[in-house]
């Protein structure tokens, strides 16, 4: 008598193309390249990290530069750990949490009707041309990347990871 394993059916429309090893991949590459990307921009010129931080006008001057010569070394840490393959998931949440955070500051500076660039790829401090929209497409773009960490979270591509 033998018996016959039933395989999982496989999974079908846009879960299923979410569990593909290509989609984690792409999530945890780009993911990767946009922290680095970013990181590498700000942590240069500390002072010019520290000018985007208080140009939000949320934390006091001596957290504002904290956050200022620390940001850019987390960002560039989650970047290398994405890349590399350490610690996917925790790597994925940090990323979601700190996407998070950026979003609520860029909010926060277009309720309060502050004109500030947000300084998130170099740069950063009082920009009178930015708008509303401007803003809207920040919020935006930061969600998309909230994806990218949600789909790490729930397909880490562990291949070439140096952490299983």
């Amino acid at each position: 008598m033998t018996t016959t394993q039933h395989q999982p059916a496989p999974r079908r429309g846009f879960t299923g193309l979410l569990s593909l090893p290509v989609v984690g991949a792409c999530a945890r590459f780009v993911l990767a390249g946009i922290w680095i990307v970013s990181g590498a921009a700000k942590i240069s010129d500390p002072m010019a990290s520290a000018q985007a931080v208080h140009a939000y006008e949320l934390v006091s001057w001596d957290m504002g530069n904290i956050i200022g010569v620390a940001l850019p070394a987390v960002e560039l840490i989650l970047g290398i750990m994405l890349l590399l393959g350490l610690f996917l998931r925790p790597a994925a949440a940090l990323s979601a949490l700190l996407l998070v955070v950026f979003i609520l500051g860029i909010a926060s500076a277009w309720a309060r009707g502050l004109t500030i660039d947000c300084g998130c790829f170099g740069g950063g401090g009082v920009d009178d041309s930015v708008t509303g929209t401007t803003y809207a497409l920040e919020i935006l773009r930061d969600l998309a990347f909230m994806a990218l960490a949600a789909i790490v979270w729930c397909n880490p591509f562990r291949r070439w990871a140096l952490y299983p």
